[in-house]
């Protein structure tokens, strides 16, 4: 019944068009009160709970440093500097959108923001120089896993933020060189995707680049940095590194006061709406796990005879086919109520499993005919590549995303040695 209460609620509500925060809130509230002998006050607990907690401030601030980058051009300084350093390299300046969004993920807390920021530089300035349109698209949209998803998922599970920071670093690089591998045989077979490479490379042009680079790896540190060497919690590195961004915009890029309040005023309305979906997944979560339903779930799989694999792949499945409708943050925070005590009652990592739903969230980001970064990529172009053009030129790093999933699964310990560490 409880299922069929769940699964009734959340048609109904989304059908309906209530946003996603007040459907998944109103199905947990209906739960609670008539399967779990009126017990909707504990959901009111949760949420407020939740909002106070101390981790997950680290949120907005993530959010607004993100978009402090956005609206202060450093994107456009980072790019610019790595540009010389890819001109000998087969598929040349397409390395650098996949360069700049590595080092912006480690920094930036929206994979959609990086795509914004680096597409808004780099399509016109590789369009101009014969680099094909659909080609860029598929570079851009892609990075390594962003912290946002990484925070909330540990601030929403108690999973350990600085571990799964840690965890996803080693998976981003090598995701990160595939997708370099993939686009040198690109470049070297098949139609042209790039103009003929240069001669001989400019190491003076390179060295002056990478200067201009310099204050992003002090960023990072304060970012990133603080938290692994235990000097800062996630929170006080996300509040370092807001304050760091700021000042890099004010005296590295084009930062101004109007643009700083633009830069706050989108930061504080994307948290509310991340805010409002918060609120509905720890009020339904409250109530499958008072109901059981996750264990129920597994008893259920496991009456089909599948090993703990072959119930992974199932979740694996609906992730993809989820993601093909809902956009990253929405499907991460709607499913894991399910999903996490699912998954860590088999037996598996939740530091392992974060960052695995984590690129499967990446992979939903790219997936039509939802796929949040494939629209933000298009409107950069002014629809040059449309929709279909840009799932196309994406397809090659969804496999390669989804192999990783694979690979991540068979050798978990490529994710957990780093944390392992700690």
């Amino acid at each position: 019944m409880s299922w069929a209460i769940l699964s009734a609620g959340l048609l109904v509500f989304l059908g309906s068009g209530a946003v996603l925060g007040a459907a998944l809130g109103l199905t947990g509230f209906i739960l609670l009160h008539f399967q779990a002998g009126g017990a909707s006050a504990l959901a009111i607990n949760s949420a407020w709970n939740l909002l106070t907690e101390f981790t997950l401030s680290a949120v907005p601030l993530f959010i607004f440093l993100g978009d402090i980058l956005l609206a202060s051009g450093v994107s456009t300084r980072v790019y610019n500097g790595l540009t010389p350093l890819f001109r000998r390299v087969p598929g040349q300046l397409l390395h650098t959108n996949i360069a700049v969004c590595t080092l912006f993920g480690a920094v930036s807390g929206s994979s959609t923001s990086t795509a914004a920021a680096i597409g808004s530089v780099g399509y016109p300035e590789l369009s101009q120089r014969g680099y094909s349109p659909r080609m860029i698209v598929g570079t851009l949209g892609l990075l390594i896993p962003p912290s946002l998803a990484l925070l909330i998922y540990g601030a929403t599970q108690n999973v350990s933020i600085g571990k799964l920071f840690l965890a996803g670093m080693l998976p981003g690089l090598m995701i990160a060189m595939a997708f370099f591998g993939w686009i040198m045989v690109r470049s070297s077979l098949g139609s042209s995707v790039a103009p003929p490479r240069e001669e001989k490379m400019d190491w003076g042009a390179v060295g002056r680049g990478l200067l201009e680079v310099w204050p992003l790896p002090i960023l990072i540190f304060f970012v990133l940095g603080t938290i692994y060497m235990g000097i800062a919690t996630p929170t006080e590195a996300a509040a370092l590194g807001v304050t760091a961004s700021i000042v890099l915009g004010l005296t590295w890029g084009d930062l101004d006061m109007p643009k700083l309040w633009g830069a706050f005023k989108h930061a504080s309305m994307m948290f509310g709406a991340i805010a409002m979906i918060l609120i509905g997944t720890v009020i339904l979560s409250q109530a499958v796990s008072l109901l059981g339903l996750p264990r129920a779930a597994v008893d259920a799989i496991a009456g089909l005879g599948l090993d703990r694999y072959g119930i992974l792949l199932m979740i694996v499945l609906v992730y993809l086919l989820l993601g093909c409708f809902f956009d990253g943050i929405s499907l991460l925070l709607m499913t894991l109520p399910i999903t996490f005590p699912m998954v860590t009652s088999l037996g598996f990592d939740p530091v392992w499993f974060g960052v695995i739903v984590t690129l499967l969230m990446e992979i939903g980001m790219i997936t039509p005919p939802v796929g949040l970064n494939l629209f933000v990529l298009c409107s950069i172009t002014r629809n040059e590549v449309t929709l279909p053009d840009a799932a196309w030129a994406s397809l090659p790093y969804w496999l390669i995303l989804l192999g990783a999933v694979g690979a991540f699964t068979a050798f978990p310990e490529l994710i957990l040695w780093l944390p392992n560490l700690m």
